[in-house]
């Protein structure tokens, strides 16, 4: 019986190679994508903080309205008798009426860019017209403004207790869409 001699490897050609890396790399660029570091490595280039104090003042606003439904503190001054269109009422008296109302007139504001500016303050207290004027609602806002080192910027903002806890310069990682939006949830705590 004859004996089998082992058969002798078949040399593989070039091109096999290189259609089996083009192949792959499509693979591995995937790969990289769905399993490698996620997000775009960004830079805080400066804080940004700002705070508005409104200042209200008191002034007398006209309307009018069924004298039965006068909105309290209301001071009348005509009335006259008219019939209810919407006829619930039949002929009931109808009232002009001036009210004292509070409305924002003005505000004060503080402001300040990057670590170097002062803490986040409330603007100093506005002088105000004693009986006539007082402080109303209170606004703040605070934002990152990263930048990324191919020259792309985005402006998260932000609570102040997470705005806090950044830095300028400081090395972050944010989510950025296909359409370059950034997800500024993403920021680590």
């Amino acid at each position: 019986m004859p004996s089998a001699l082992p058969l002798a490897p078949r040399p593989t050609h070039p091109l096999r190679w290189l259609l089996r890396l083009l192949l792959a790399l499509p693979v591995l660029v995937l790969a990289w994508q769905v399993l490698g570091p996620s997000g775009v490595p960004v830079e805080v280039q400066a804080q940004r903080w700002q705070r508005d104090i409104e200042v209200e003042r008191l002034l007398l606003e006209s309307g009018s309205a069924w004298c039965d439904e006068l909105p309290a503190g209301a001071q009348d001054i005509s009335r006259r008798w008219l019939e209810d269109p919407q006829g619930s009422r039949g002929r009931a008296e109808h009232c002009r009426y001036q009210l004292p109302t509070w409305r924002p007139r003005r505000s004060a504001r503080s402001e300040g860019l990057s670590a170097a500016a002062p803490a986040p303050f409330w603007a100093p207290t506005p002088t105000l017209e004693p009986e006539v004027e007082r402080l109303g609602r209170r606004r703040e806002h605070y934002e990152l403004r990263l930048a990324a080192a191919d020259g792309r910027n985005w402006q998260c903002p932000l609570p102040q207790t997470r705005w806090a806890q950044y830095r300028q310069g400081q090395q972050l990682r944010l989510q950025v869409d296909r359409f370059g939006v950034a997800n500024c949830a993403s920021l680590p705590y």
